[in-house]
């Protein structure tokens, strides 16, 4: 998977640090962001609602991924 442009590189991060936030609320019931910024505070549902875009973004991203690799692989001999 290769990050083209800012932007996925900026969805890739939020998707990986909402994907671990919710290891740690699965393994040891602890929300590190709200720890960090508070629980219910408008910063935390700011964080969580771009780390949400992010995973929508994502989807995006994967397919268009899976694009860049089918026309490199065919374009070779």
């Amino acid at each position: 998977m290769a990050v083209r442009n800012p932007v996925d590189l900026i969805a890739l991060i939020l998707v990986i640090v909402g994907g671990l936030n919710w290891g740690l609320i699965g393994l040891l019931d602890f929300n590190l962001v709200a720890a960090l910024f508070g629980e219910g505070s408008a910063l935390s549902r700011i964080i969580y609602i771009l780390v949400g875009l992010a995973a929508l973004y994502t989807i995006y991203f994967a397919t268009r991924a899976d694009t860049y690799h089918t026309r490199d692989t065919t374009t070779r001999h």
